[in-house]
């Protein structure tokens, strides 16, 4: 329970059906100010609802897990997603545990999918569908998930707080942030870290020098400005990031085209040894059909048509049309 809308409403959904509910605060980072206000929002929910509701500080695993991994990733050229990690080894992988301590059988959430015999499907309001990532959860956790929010639009969800007097200052309260650590942007969060502003070089495919760039830290793959490229008269994107020579790669919009996409660390959902399926290379991307070849814990992904702005570090996931079947990660 975060004290936000999407929480607010599970818990009541939950607590309406007639389950017996306990409700959890996770510190995942350390701005206290940030936790206090959040903690007193949630703990107001709590009370009305009369839920028992607890305190649980999981930020040095939080750090170790989710924070390194995200600032190590940016460093080594990568594009992170610190999410998909999150919510494999802490939303759903010690919180799963804590229930465990308390004897408690199910996990509740406020994020938009749909659990259903032990399988994810994807969210009623496919617009704020968060079932991409979910695809590196533990098969074992599944049959324990709930997803009260699932099957409602957004609006649902704020006209359900709404109609509650008592919660309305949190139906009309902001989206928060997908990352919660950042507060502005993942550039101040690695300045804590590194030098990030250290001009460098841009060139293209075949390694010509072309242009310079503020420090490959500022860019991801798909990236159309921020850099100089010398006499171009057309847009120009960056394809890839080479964190050894700080140097980064560009060209053109049909350079960024890939039509296929290999993984490693492959995690499966259910059973599914490769074939046709759907696929989504990032999350705001539509799935795209492929054939997916699967290899131990790794994938070759052949798509039927080019996808743009695939990025190593980021997630290659499988569906079966609203079924998530699992993912891993793009190398």
């Amino acid at each position: 329970m975060s004290g936000g809308v999407d929480s607010t409403a599970a818990a009541i959904v939950l607590k309406d059906a007639g389950y017996e509910v306990l409700g959890v605060y996770m510190k995942m980072h350390d701005d206290e100010e940030f936790h206090r206000t959040n903690f007193e929002k949630a703990s107001r929910v709590a009370e009305s609802l009369g839920i028992e509701i607890l305190f649980h500080d999981i930020s040095d695993r939080f750090t170790s897990e989710v924070y390194d991994y995200f600032v190590d990733e940016y460093i080594d050229g990568r594009t992170p997603n610190p999410c998909i990690v999150c919510n494999r080894k802490i939303k759903f992988g010690e919180m799963v545990d804590f229930a465990d301590t308390l004897g408690i059988e199910m996990v509740a959430t406020g994020h938009y999918a749909r659990s259903e015999d032990g399988r994810i499907r994807v969210a009623a309001d496919r617009e704020k569908d968060q079932s991409y990532f979910l695809a590196m959860l533990k098969r074992e956790v599944l049959p324990r998930l709930l997803f009260p929010v699932g099957d409602m639009k957004k609006e649902e969800v704020r006209a359900l707080t709404k109609n509650i007097e008592l919660f309305r200052d949190i139906a009309e309260q902001k989206e928060s942030q997908e990352i919660c650590f950042v507060e502005d942007s993942y550039i101040d969060v690695l300045s804590r870290h590194m030098e990030v502003d250290r001009e460098g070089e841009v060139v293209d495919r075949d390694g010509n020098v072309i242009g310079i760039h503020r420090g490959y830290m500022h860019y991801t793959v798909g990236k159309r400005r921020g850099f100089t490229v010398r006499g171009a008269h057309d847009p120009h994107y960056v394809l890839s990031l080479d964190a050894d020579t700080n140097r980064i790669v560009v060209g053109k919009r049909d350079e960024l085209a890939v039509d296929r996409i290999e993984l490693e660390g492959v995690n499966l959902l259910g059973e599914f040894g490769g074939g046709r399926c759907g696929v989504k290379a990032r999350y705001r991307m539509p799935a795209v059909e492929a054939r997916v070849e699967i290899d131990g814990d790794r994938a070759a992904i052949t798509l039927e048509e080019p996808v743009y702005g695939v990025a190593r570090g980021q997630y290659g996931v499988f569906y079966d049309g609203d079924t998530l079947l699992g993912g891993g990660v793009i190398v």
